[in-house]
């Protein structure tokens, strides 16, 4: 049936309301200021046969949305192999080799029915505090399998037919060195599912199961026929991009993340066979990881375009199943994090390379996973982690953000505020990083310093980096940005990995701190056409340093000032 455009307009934002709902009951309700503060959680609406994704929320992290898609389709294998989906059922899992990511987040599904019939799925994703493992918060850079990494479990009830299952939750709270955050965290997500399912059936009374039907299916067709006039408004032919992950915490050895992209017409095709094998250590991902990854780097391009399986109608994958970005069990895949950020970086690359003008340079490129843990003195444990921001990449209409989160979420970094609050810690830096940015025509985003101090007698200290060795890529001319360093402080000065980004059993004592310098984003454009007063404002600013402009901007100060005549000599000695 023919849906006017009036009523779909509606439609699309009364689905897309229900997912946000959901969002900001969970985000209210958490114990885990993982989700509480920075967002690590998704909601979205899903297909009752497909599994694909209809609807996602504006405020959870896209990367969970599009990965989700393959968790309901488990969740349909599943009961269908056991008999059928029943009224009253909510599925819990957090497998990361069947529509999961990593260990740390838990998966529930739940159909909605109307007449007898499931309309759709409703799904809720949330990074957990602590599921166990070898290190507290779950981010083992030292992990050889997934059970170093944590507590793996496949899709089971946690209400059958209605009924819930204390057993399940006993099970998994006896695995957690947090349980009582992971309590209140699973009941923040059963409270946004039941909102959700009663949002979403306010709205089939309102307007009937075949008009909303009809709703979904046009927005999925739209963002199809939005994607394929997108994919053919550039030139066909084949562009490769190639970039690095440091090493894998196991081996210091490089490993490549490469895409070949074909664009033939409306389709397009992403190639990854050339990317590394499986590695030992922690930063394999599955397929799915490595499609809803590919999935959010298109939506930052062509951000047009709604956000729903169509999206992915005219893309073709080619993966290949020994690669490190197509792995099963028990490969780990702790730090999957670090390598969709890869991903992400070269889809933008090779995109800068047919579509300079909505290109966007790398941002960061790792959330730097740290964790400190250790015992009150009272006995209670204590275990801290956190994601820290970088700079994002400039692009073609300005300069980078500093300061921000990764680019495969919309979470934001946990205030330092709640982060003393619950931990014996202190901030004794929180500052923009001077000549992090990559210098272009427009400059990439700084990063920034976080110097974090003890106030307990000790603590054990866990990082899981990247960006370590390899920059943040410019483009279009754009140079990269700084690297990732990390320092930690023992009774004998300072120290950084040895793998530079990656290390496990750091002990710290009371007074002493550990300090992250993350990487800002790369720049966009030939830095020699940089606008020299808004260089000279960079420098005012403490962006850049005085000391550094003259050979990265060909930009000539003199007593606080622009040398006009001089930068110009400069710039047409160095361009000559």
């Amino acid at each position: 049936m023919e849906i006017d455009p009036v009523t779909l307009a509606i439609l699309k934002g009364r689905f897309e309301q229900i997912a946000d709902e959901m969002d900001a009951t969970l985000f209210r309700s958490a114990f885990n200021p993982i989700i509480a503060e920075a967002h690590d959680a998704s909601h979205g609406l899903y297909d009752a046969e497909s599994g694909d994704t209809l609807v996602q929320g504006k405020s959870g992290l896209p990367i969970f949305v599009g990965v989700m898609a393959f968790a309901v389709k488990a969740v349909i294998k599943k009961a269908a192999a056991q008999g059928d989906v029943n009224e009253g059922d909510v599925w819990i899992f957090n497998d990361p080799y069947d529509g999961g990511t990593h260990l740390s987040d838990f998966r529930l599904v739940k159909p909605v029915f109307r007449d007898g019939e499931v309309f759709c799925f409703l799904a809720s994703v949330g990074h957990w505090h602590d599921v166990g493992g070898n290190v507290p918060g779950n981010y083992n850079p030292a992990a050889t399998e997934c059970f170093q990494e944590g507590m793996l479990i496949p899709p089971v009830k946690l209400y059958d037919k209605g009924e819930f299952r204390q057993d399940v939750v006993d099970i998994l709270s006896a695995n957690s060195r947090q349980p009582m955050s992971l309590y209140g965290d699973l009941n923040g997500q059963i409270n946004a599912m039941d909102l959700g399912e009663k949002r979403l059936n306010a709205l089939l009374d309102e307007y009937g199961v075949p008009t909303a039907r009809d709703a979904l299916a046009a927005l999925k067709d739209r963002a199809a026929t939005m994607m394929r006039a997108q994919i053919s408004n550039l030139p066909s032919g084949t562009i490769s991009a190639e970039d690095w992950l440091d090493n894998d915490g196991i081996d210091d050895v490089p490993l490549k993340i490469a895409l070949d992209m074909t664009i033939d017409g409306d389709r397009m095709v992403l190639d990854f066979t050339r990317s590394s094998r499986a590695c030992q250590g922690p930063v394999n991902i599955s397929r799915s990881t490595t499609i809803a990854a590919c999935y959010v780097a298109l939506k930052h391009i062509f951000g047009d375009v709604p956000a729903n399986a169509g999206v992915l109608e005219p893309v073709e994958f080619r993966i290949d199943d020994d690669s490190l970005l197509s792995v099963t069990a028990p490969k780990p895949v702790g730090g999957y994090t670090e390598t969709i950020l890869r991903l992400i970086d070269v889809v933008f690359q090779a995109m800068s390379q047919v579509a300079p003008k909505s290109a966007m340079a790398c941002a960061y490129g790792t959330i730097n996973a740290l964790s400190l843990a250790g015992h009150r003195e009272n006995g209670a444990r204590w275990v801290m982690f956190s994601f820290f921001g970088g700079g994002h990449g400039a692009h073609g209409a300005g300069d980078g953000l500093n300061h921000g989160n990764a680019p495969i979420s919309t979470a934001t970094i946990p205030p330092l505020e709640i982060l003393e609050s619950a931990y014996p810690v202190r901030f004794t830096k929180w500052a923009l990083r001077p000549d992090s940015g990559g210098p272009g025509q427009y400059r990439g985003g700084l990063g920034a310093i976080y110097e974090i101090s003890l106030l307990e007698k000790d603590a054990d200290v866990f990082l899981f980096g990247e960006r370590g060795k390899v920059p943040p890529r410019g483009v279009v001319g754009g140079m990269d940005a700084a690297t990732n360093r990390f320092y930690y402080e023992q009774s004998d000065g300072e120290h950084s990995p040895p793998m530079k980004s990656k290390m496990v059993g750091i002990h710290i004592e009371r007074g002493q701190h550990v300090r992250l310098e993350t990487p800002g984003g790369g720049g966009y454009g030939d830095a020699f056409k940089r606008d020299p007063e808004k260089v000279l404002k960079d420098v005012v600013q403490g962006y850049v340093s005085a000391e550094t402009v003259r050979e990265t901007y060909g930009v000539v100060l003199t007593d606080g000032v622009v040398d006009q005549a001089a930068t110009k000599a400069l710039r047409e000695e160095r361009s000559a």
